[in-house]
């Protein structure tokens, strides 16, 4: 049984090891490989697109999406093949400040209706730019108090009519570090070898939120729910 450290808190003083400047570039490369592995079963997108993205989809025009953080750039690559699926058009305009994350999916095939951009949402607002939606993944529990409330800024205000923000994390839990912690360890040695999934995501969890705790925290017009496995989603819909 893995040991479970003390979880009544974030541990906002603990630090992922890929977000370090100077962490090994293969073991970096590695977790963003991997990442659609993980997403896959922990982090509900495919729920996420049935009840919330693809409600706002059409046949006839082009939904457009902005993904903030995106990391190895598989959540938008999966909503692209769910829409193209579907028959729906939808484009997605995927960012991230980190250098290294944006030239890493850059190098992988071309998926059409992906753009990959490197740029913090308020470079986005700066310019005036719009979308109907706008999400993030595994992106709030990296955020201060004061980073989240300028991210939920710039999501209303890069937000058009009709449009709804998305923001899906990890729920901080006794039950999820242990899920996760034991569901990992088998892969360690294979699948997940050389790569910080393990290790950062552990971290994660427990630098993440509660439910109550987002609630809490949430601006006005801001909504929360628990979701499984262990997750919390944040929303908020612009009239």
């Amino acid at each position: 049984m893995i040991g479970l450290p003390d979880l009544r808190s974030r541990a906002t003083d603990a630090s992922e090891r890929m977000d370090a400047p100077d962490c090994d570039p293969v073991a970096l490369e590695r977790t963003y490989g991997r990442f659609h592995l993980v997403n896959a079963v922990v982090s509900g997108w495919r729920w996420i697109y049935r009840a919330r993205v693809r409600p706002q989809l059409r046949a006839d025009r082009v939904t457009t999406l902005l993904d903030i953080g995106t990391g190895g750039g598989d959540v938008p690559r999966a909503l692209l093949r769910w829409a193209r699926r579907d028959g729906l058009a939808l484009a997605v305009t995927a960012i991230d400040p980190d250098v290294r994350a944006i030239r890493w999916g850059l190098r992988q095939p071309a998926v059409p209706g992906l753009a990959l951009r490197r740029a913090h949402s308020s470079d986005l607002v700066r310019v005036g730019e719009r979308y109907d939606l706008v999400v993030s993944n595994h992106v709030l529990h990296h955020l201060s108090g004061a980073e989240l409330g300028a991210l939920l800024a710039d999501s209303e205000r890069l937000l058009r009519p009709g449009g709804l923000a998305l923001h899906a994390d990890i729920a901080r839990s006794r039950w999820g570090y242990a899920g996760f912690g034991i569901g990992t360890a088998p892969f360690q040695p294979n699948l997940l070898a050389g790569s910080y999934i393990r290790e950062d995501g552990l971290t994660s969890i427990r630098r993440s939120h509660t439910v109550a705790e987002l609630a809490a925290a949430l601006p006005d017009g801001w909504r929360v729910r628990a979701a499984v496995p262990s997750r919390l989603e944040v929303w908020w819909e612009r009239d």
